[in-house]
């Protein structure tokens, strides 16, 4: 396999505004010509990916789901084990009430809810809350509370991780740990991985190549290792337009 390509989907394949890739399609049907993956990498569940998937023509790839507290396998269209999920909503309410109440998580919202804080149709929405490994939600409380909000989930073993839009909370595993062990297995001569959010940071600097795509909704990620050298690159457009121009450039460098 010439190269593996590891994306993040809202504001990087996706665009922010209608979650469409139209922009993207030149540079994917580049990746299927000369025989690259691509590996969806997202905090979005298995049955959210598994459309997406499909309607891509890239259901022979895994991919990383909810953060990476999960992987998809190809051809699978979600994971039925809800046992994780259910245990990480038990941890939740043994947290003091008044922290608790400053978090709320797509298990405390109904579907109209999830679509109105997401922009997602109804049914999609009913998707993203099919969840098995962790939980999204909004934090509405002070700094000041939300350090004591995650000390306490943290002495539970839940970790929580900033993305582009909610606190996401689970027991672990992250985007890069599910890329260690997709790259083993795949085993491809070259890795790029795209993103733009604060929980893509370890996934763009565990890949030969890491793409930060520009995110105007949000505060630019700080300069990371590896940029200096050329290892890490920044788009100048956002969402798909940048994908596409930032795979095709990287193609170029790389003589596929």
């Amino acid at each position: 396999m010439p190269l593996l390509v590891f994306t993040d989907l809202d504001g990087t394949l996706l665009s922010h505004e209608d979650y469409r890739c139209d922009a993207a399609f030149p540079a994917l049907e580049r990746l299927k010509t000369i025989g690259a993956g691509v590996v969806m990498a997202s905090s979005k569940t298995a049955p959210e990916i598994s459309v997406l998937r499909d309607e891509l023509g890239l259901q022979q790839w895994p991919a990383i789901v909810e953060n990476g507290a999960g992987l998809l396998e190809p051809h699978e269209a979600g994971v039925k084990d809800g046992s994780i999920y259910a245990r990480l909503r038990a941890e939740l309410l043994k947290i003091s009430a008044s922290l608790r109440e400053q978090f709320c998580g797509f298990g405390d919202m109904d579907v109209e809810e999830v679509a109105e804080i997401t922009g997602l149709s109804r049914t999609a929405a009913g998707l993203a809350k099919e969840r098995a490994f962790s939980e999204p939600g909004i934090w509405s409380g002070t700094q000041r509370d939300k350090a004591a909000f995650l000390a306490a989930l943290s002495a539970q073993g839940i970790s929580a991780r900033e993305g582009g839009r909610f606190l996401t909370l689970s027991f672990g595993g992250t985007k890069a740990d599910q890329i260690a062990q997709i790259t083993n297995e795949l085993a491809p001569r070259h890795t790029i991985a795209l993103g733009d959010a604060p929980n893509d940071v370890e996934m763009l600097q565990a890949v030969d190549f890491g793409v930060i795509i520009a995110n105007p909704h949000r505060a630019p990620l700080p300069a990371l290792k590896g940029e200096a050298s050329g290892k890490i690159m920044r788009s100048a457009q956002t969402g798909p337009e940048g994908w596409n121009a930032a795979i095709l450039a990287h193609l170029t460098r790389l003589n596929l």
